[in-house]
C-alpha cells in the first residue's frame, strides 16, 4: 500500500499542477508564448502523472489470487515507470519540438506581456510550496543519506517522483521565465524558443534517471545490507543454525520475499526441524515486518564437509 507520506505529496502536487496547468494554458493563448506552451503541456503532464501514481498505489492493494500469488505490490513500481515514459515524451519531447519550431519561426510577445510573467511567478511560488511538502515528507525517511542517496536508494516510488518532477518543473518554471523576460525586453523570439528548449532537455534527462531508478526496482532489487543483516541476525541467534545462503527481492516498496538456505544439527528430528523453521520465521517476521514472504529451506551438518565458498548465492549451495 503506498504511503501515506508519499499519497501526501501526491494530493499536494496534483492540486497545485491541475490550477497551475490551466493558468499556464490561458497565459499560452494570449501571448502564443513558446515557453507557455511547453510549460502548460508540462504541468498538464505532471497532473497525469500524479493520477498514474495514485492509480498505481491503488492497484498494488489488491489481495494475492491464482494468477498473482505474490500479490499486485509490483503496479506501484509499474506506474511509476509510466510516469517517465510520460514525463519524456509529453513533457520533454514536445517542448524540445516547440522550442525547434519556434526558433525557425520565432515571433515577440507583443501584448499581454505582463500575464506570462505573472503566471510564472505565481506558478513557481506554488511549485515551490509543492516541493517543499514534499521534501518534508521525504526528510523523515531519507536519514543520514544525501538527497540524491535517498532517491536511488527508495523503495517507495512516490516521493522520489514527486520530488523529482516538483524539483524539474521548479527549474523549468524559471527557465520559462527567463525565456519569456529576454523575449519581452529585446523583442527577439528566439529566447522564448531557447527557453522552451531548455525545458524540454531538463525533463528528458530528468526522465532518464527516474526510468533507470524505476527499472530497477522493476526487475528486482534486493532487501539490500542492512536489512539483510537483520535478517542473518534473526536467523542465526538461536544455538544449532547456520546460514548457507540467503536471497532477497522487493516485491513491492513494503513487500520483502526471503529465500533462505540453512543447515541444522544432524540430529534434529522431524519436528524439531519444523519447529526450528518455523521458529526462524517468527524472528524474521518480529525483526522486519517488511518480510512478508519466507521460504526456508533447511539441511543438516555433515561430517568432512567443505563449502563451496563462504555463502553460495547461486541457489546450489549445500552440505549434502
Amino acid at each position: 500500500m503506498a504511503d501515506k507520506g508519499g499519497n501526501t505529496a501526491i494530493f499536494a502536487a496534483l492540486g497545485a499542477n491541475l490550477g497551475i496547468a490551466v493558468l499556464k494554458f490561458g497565459a499560452y493563448l494570449l501571448t502564443k508564448s513558446s515557453s507557455m506552451l511547453a510549460e502548460s503541456i508540462h504541468s498538464l503532464a505532471d497532473t497525469g502523472n500524479q493520477i498514474l501514481l495514485l492509480i498505481g498505489g491503488k492497484a498494488s492493494k489488491k489481495k494475492a489470487d491464482k494468477e498473482h500469488p505474490f500479490g499486485h505490490g509490483q503496479n506501484r513500481y509499474i506506474y511509476a515507470f509510466l510516469v517517465s515514459i510520460v514525463m519524456f515524451s509529453l513533457g520533454g519531447l514536445f517542448s524540445l519540438y516547440e522550442g525547434w519550431e519556434k526558433w525557425h519561426e520565432p515571433h515577440a510577445i507583443e501584448s499581454w506581456a505582463w500575464v506570462p510573467i505573472a503566471v510564472l511567478v505565481g506558478s513557481i511560488l506554488l511549485e515551490g510550496r509543492s516541493l517543499l511538502v514534499a521534501s518534508k515528507e521525504a526528510r523523515t525517511k531519507r536519514g543520514r543519506k544525501s538527497w540524491f542517496g535517498f532517491l536511488r536508494a527508495a523503495k517507495s516510488p512516490e516521493l522520489p517522483v514527486v520530488m523529482l518532477e516538483d524539483s524539474a518543473a521548479v527549474t523549468g518554471l524559471c527557465l520559462a521565465l527567463v525565456g519569456v523576460v529576454m523575449t519581452v525586453i529585446t523583442g527577439d523570439g528566439r529566447w522564448d524558443a531557447a527557453g522552451s528548449g531548455a525545458i524540454g532537455v531538463l525533463l528528458v534527462v530528468v526522465a532518464i534517471f527516474l526510468a533507470i531508478e524505476i527499472k530497477s526496482l522493476l526487475v528486482g532489487e534486493s532487501a539490500g545490507p542492512e536489512r539483510e543483516r537483520i535478517i542473518k541476525e534473526a536467523v542465526t541467534s538461536e544455538d544449532g543454525i547456520e546460514l548457507i545462503h540467503l536471497k532477497t527481492m522487493h516485491m513491492g516498496p513494503e513487500e520483502i520475499l526471503v529465500a533462505a538456505k540453512i543447515a541444522v544439527g544432524g540430529s534434529v528430528d522431524t519436528l524439531g526441524l519444523v519447529d526450528a523453521i518455523n521458529d526462524a520465521e517468527a524472528r524474521i517476521r518480529s525483526e522486519l515486518p517488511e518480510a512478508r514472504l519466507i521460504y526456508i529451506e533447511p539441511d543438516v551438518y555433515r561430517e568432512n564437509y567443505v563449502p563451496q565458498g563462504p555463502e553460495r548465492d547461486d541457489g546450489e549451495g549445500s552440505n549434502r
